[in-house]
């Protein structure tokens, strides 16, 4: 990490980045891998709650490692699972394939729900507009508020996430801030595609998120995080057992989330997101900083796949170069620059910290 693209970065007087000291910190919140009962009790819990239902938890699968890897989880302790994916309009035909090769050997159902791609196409050319790093709120928002929607649709408790500690912690606020805000999203929005109307989005604001956990009382776990869990070790079963095929990169699965990586982001922002992934994996000690540094001065992906997908996207969002070359070339904002909920999703973290600390959360 570095100041290039992260000016709130701050180093202490021996070089140590805040992120270091970060993730030593929420390590001690968010990693139980050391306590298998707690990932006993938790298996327990989901059964015992889901008893008479046809399905007792539900995972959300983009036919990514982490996601595909819960779903192989799922079943090698007995649960019965409800596999979720948002087709948002941007998946590989690898994604597709790896996604029904993968439930099908597993034997687990599949709900899908595809988006308005008119609806879908207006919100992240307005996220594009914004001129903000993290273009795919759109999509990440859609997943966490669909998730919670099918599971309280179908009266289902828990909710196992594919996320995890010790690969994914590291990400400055201003690249990636905005995924939950419902507000924020919605004043992008109304500046950036005034007169948009959403009747095939799924959102969720902080009301309705608290009636879910606190009424419909619908948890999440990141099981990945009460285990030894090694990406590379993942990858190579779901290739031998269930013929998985790799993407080449992290999120790769999706083509816009390739060219947002491999291209938007480096271009115009001066943001290279393999920074953070890696030092993420640097801390849990699962690749050294030299083999860090090796992998960053690989390119983040062929340039004739990304002129390729620069055609593509262009394409698909009924633009012409010119016009797409006028957006890269905007002022840089964050998310500082829109109004926003910050300071309140900033105290309920607090809060949920200090509940993780005090052992009443273990997720």
């Amino acid at each position: 990490m570095d100041t290039i693209a992260d000016p709130d970065i701050m180093f202490d007087e021996n070089g140590v980045c805040n992120y270091v000291h970060e993730y030593e910190q929420r390590a001690k919140l968010r990693i139980f891998k050391h306590d298998p009962s707690k990932l006993e009790a938790i298996i327990q819990s989901i059964k015992e709650t889901g008893k008479g239902s046809e399905y007792d938890c539900l995972i959300g699968i983009s036919g990514g490692v982490d996601s595909t890897y819960v779903a192989y989880l799922t079943k090698k302790w007995g649960l019965r699972p409800l596999a979720v994916h948002l087709d948002n309009g941007w998946n590989s035909e690898l994604s597709y394939k790896n996604i029904e090769n993968a439930l099908n050997k597993l034997g687990i159902d599949l709900y899908t729900h595809v988006l308005d791609w008119e609806e879908f196409k207006a919100m992240q050319i307005a996220f594009l507009k914004s001129s903000t790093p993290d273009l795919e709120i759109p999509t990440d928002h859609a997943i966490y508020s669909l998730l919670f929607h099918v599971a309280s649709a179908k009266n289902i408790k828990y909710i196992i996430y594919g996320n995890n500690f010790e690969t994914e912690s590291i990400m400055p606020e201003t690249w990636s801030y905005g995924h939950l805000d419902w507000f924020y999203i919605t004043k992008i929005l109304k500046r950036f595609a005034p007169g948009l109307k959403l009747r095939n989005y799924p959102n969720i604001t902080i009301a309705k998120y608290f009636y879910y956990a606190f009424v419909k009382r619908i948890r999440i776990v990141s099981v990945l995080n009460y285990m030894h869990y090694k990406k590379e070790e993942a990858m190579k079963y779901l290739v031998d057992e269930l013929g998985w095929k790799y993407y080449g990169g992290k999120h790769y699965e999706s083509i816009y989330t390739r060219f947002f990586q491999g291209y938007i982001l480096p271009k115009k922002f001066s943001i290279d997101k393999r920074k953070a992934h890696l030092s993420t994996l640097i801390l849990s000690g699962q690749v050294t900083r030299d083999q860090a540094l090796l992998e960053l001065k690989k390119p983040p992906y062929p340039a004739d796949l990304e002129q390729e997908d620069k055609a593509y996207v262009i394409k698909k969002f009924n633009m012409n170069e010119s016009e797409f070359e006028k957006i890269m070339t905007l002022p840089n904002k964050t998310y500082r620059d829109y109004p926003n909920q910050r300071n309140l999703f900033r105290f309920l973290k607090k809060s949920l910290n200090s509940l993780r600390g005090k052992g009443v959360v273990h997720s």
